[in-house]
């Protein structure tokens, strides 16, 4: 599955169970493990495990087999590693804590033209 697919099956998968503030990090250029960060929100642990839950679920569906998953015990930060793409679903103090967007500090990518913001 090429890049772009599979960032929109993420995408639609979280938006599908209303994730928070969805952002989309390009880190090519400053990371060797992974492409695409995509960082969400959910508003409880509860929230944050369906989110994971439903990634996984869409990405094996779809032929893609997830390399990892971590933090779902807890639910606080959960991170699905599909390789490529990097997708960490954090609860709002957990999100706001660490802030990832802040941390890559990448600059806005030109196009992004619905509620996902990309970075």
């Amino acid at each position: 599955m090429q890049l772009d697919e599979l960032k929109d099956l993420v995408v639609n998968a979280l938006e599908d169970l209303k994730a928070m503030d969805i952002k989309i990090l390009d880190v090519r250029d400053i990371a060797s493990f992974t492409d695409l960060m995509i960082v969400a929100g959910g508003t409880s642990s509860r929230q944050v495990k369906a989110l994971a839950d439903k990634v996984v679920e869409k990405c094996k569906a779809a032929g893609v087999s997830p390399l990892g998953m971590e933090g779902e015990r807890d639910a606080e930060w959960v991170l699905v590693d599909l390789g490529d793409i990097v997708v960490h679903i954090m609860q709002p103090e957990t999100r706001d804590f660490y802030n990832l967007e802040k941390l890559w500090a990448i600059q806005e990518t030109p196009g992004s033209g619905s509620a996902v913001q990309r970075l």
